[in-house]
C-alpha cells in the first residue's frame, strides 16, 4: 500500500545501516556467549492501549475476499513464554520474509492505492506482516500473539502532512509474550522490544479479536534504565530450515 511504505531505494539504503550497526554490536554480543539471554534480561513493559478504532482499509478488503483469514482462532488468548529458541525463530522468519521479499508499491503491483496480499517475491510492508504472521501461526504461535500494527516516523516517501511537519505511515508486525511485546520490521532484521523502535504507534489488532483495532495510548511509559539495542545473531552456521512462504518453491 502506497500510504503506509516507503519506496525500495530508501528502505535498502536505511537496511544497509542497520546491517552495519548489526554486525558490529553481533560481534560483541556473541564474545558474551549469550545474546538471547541478554535479550531476555530487558524490561518488560507493555504499550498502553486505548480505545477500539477502525481497521484499515486494507484488512477490511482483505477479509471480504478472505473471511477464513480473519476469523479469531481456538487459542486465540494463549500466552507464549519467550525462550531463547523462540527468539531464534522470531529473527529468522522475520529475516527470511525480509530477504525473501522485494518492496513493491501496490500501485505497481495491481494499480491500486491500497491492497493487502500475501506476497510471493514482492510486496509492500502490510503483504510482508501478513507473511511473517502466516508463517509464526504455522509454527505454532497463537495468533493473538500476533498484531498487525500501524506506526508512523518522521521520513520521506509516502507521506501524511500534519502542519508542518511530515510523517510516514507503516507497518510491523508485533509480537506479545511475557517477556513483553517485540517488533518485526522489513525495515531491519533486528528483533526490538516496542519501546526501543523511532516509531510512534498508532493502531493495531486486538489480542482477543483480530477483526477488533485498537489506539494506543497517548502517553506511553518508558523503562526506567536506558536499553541499548543489540541484534539477534543468527546461532550456529546453519539458519532454521524454513519452507518457500506458502509453500511456493524459488
Amino acid at each position: 500500500m502506497n500510504g503506509f511504505c516507503r519506496e525500495q531505494r530508501k528502505r535498502i539504503a536505511r537496511l544497509r545501516r542497520w546491517l552495519t550497526a548489526a554486525a558490529a554490536l553481533a560481534a560483541t554480543v556473541v564474545l558474551d556467549g549469550e545474546p538471547a539471554h541478554a535479550f531476555l534480561a530487558r524490561p518488560t513493559l507493555f504499550a498502553a492501549i486505548g480505545n477500539a478504532t477502525k481497521a484499515p482499509n486494507g484488512w477490511l478488503q482483505l477479509c471480504a475476499a478472505n473471511a477464513e483469514e480473519c476469523k479469531p482462532t481456538a487459542d486465540q488468548a494463549r500466552e507464549m513464554t519467550l525462550t531463547p529458541d523462540l527468539l531464534q525463530q522470531l529473527y529468522e522468519i522475520n529475516k527470511y520474509v525480509n530477504d525473501r521479499v522485494i518492496w513493491t508499491s501496490d500501485a505497481e503491483l495491481y494499480g491500486a492505492t491500497e491492497r493487502w496480499a500475501y506476497p510471493l517475491d514482492r510486496g509492500d510492508c502490510e503483504d510482508m506482516v501478513l507473511l511473517k504472521r502466516r508463517m509464526l501461526t504455522k509454527a505454532g504461535w497463537p495468533q493473538g500473539a500476533l498484531l498487525i500494527t500501524i506506526v508512523e516516523e518522521r521520513g520521506q516517501g509516502s507521506q501524511v502532512s500534519q502542519g508542518s511537519q511530515v510523517k510516514t505511515r507503516h507497518a510491523v508486525l508485533t509480537v506479545r509474550s511475557d517477556r513483553g511485546e517485540m517488533i518485526l520490521d522489513n525495515q531491519t532484521p533486528e528483533i526490538l522490544f516496542w519501546y526501543e523502535t523511532s516509531y510512534r504507534y498508532l493502531s493495531r489488532q486486538s489480542a482477543a479479536d483480530p477483526n477488533v483495532w485498537v489506539s494506543y495510548g497517548a502517553e506511553q511509559a518508558k523503562p526506567a534504565m536506558p536499553v541499548v539495542a543489540s541484534p539477534i545473531p543468527v546461532s550456529g552456521p546453519s539458519a532454521l530450515d524454513l519452507p518457500p512462504p506458502l509453500g511456493i518453491k524459488p
